[in-house]
């Protein structure tokens, strides 16, 4: 397989960041692995999201509106309602609305009335939203989704670390 990873233009830091606010953090409050952990956990999510964002902007696309385009083709008629769209990606509707019109803008979706509720509005993926999704999955999976430093025993080990606080949270 033919990895592709799309790198950042920025130079990395002469230092760990997490470990130089871990050992300030400790010297003034409590919590200090909890807080390595997050600070961590925020970091990679905004490394990661640069890079995906990065492999996708020649296709038209931000990570963001990838997930709609997939969430759609994975639901059963290839529409949602766009409140049906910011539950299931946890973005608030004010959010979904600029996405939706981005792609529909694009060609990639398109918005009609909801035919049993007329106070919400379906968006459906298109055939084109079709073929860009199958292109910006092919390159998203030959970046290995921007983990290419993790084992798959890694990824997993991680998905199983993050539950807790997705169920504690009431994520399921």
């Amino acid at each position: 397989m033919t990895e592709t990873v799309a790198k950042s233009s920025r130079s990395p830091l002469p230092f760990d960041p997490i470990q130089e606010a871990a050992r300030l953090w400790s010297g003034h409050w409590d919590e200090m692995p909890r807080m390595r952990a997050v600070t961590s956990l925020m970091r990679v999510h905004q490394l990661v999201l640069t890079e995906l964002d990065e492999l996708l902007r020649p296709m038209g696309l931000t990570f963001a509106r990838y997930e709609v385009l997939v969430l759609l083709s994975f639901s059963r008629r290839g529409s949602l309602p766009l409140g049906k769209i910011g539950e299931r990606l946890q973005v608030h509707a004010t959010s979904v609305t600029p996405l939706v019109k981005r792609l529909e803008t694009a060609g990639l979706i398109t918005r009609t009335p909801h035919p049993e509720d007329g106070r919400a509005v379906l968006a459906a993926i298109t055939t084109k939203g079709r073929a860009v999704v199958q292109q910006a999955t092919e390159a998203i999976v030959g970046a290995r989704f921007a983990l290419a430093s993790m084992t798959e025993d890694e990824c997993d080990q991680l998905t199983r670390l993050l539950t807790a606080p997705r169920s504690a949270a009431g994520d399921f």
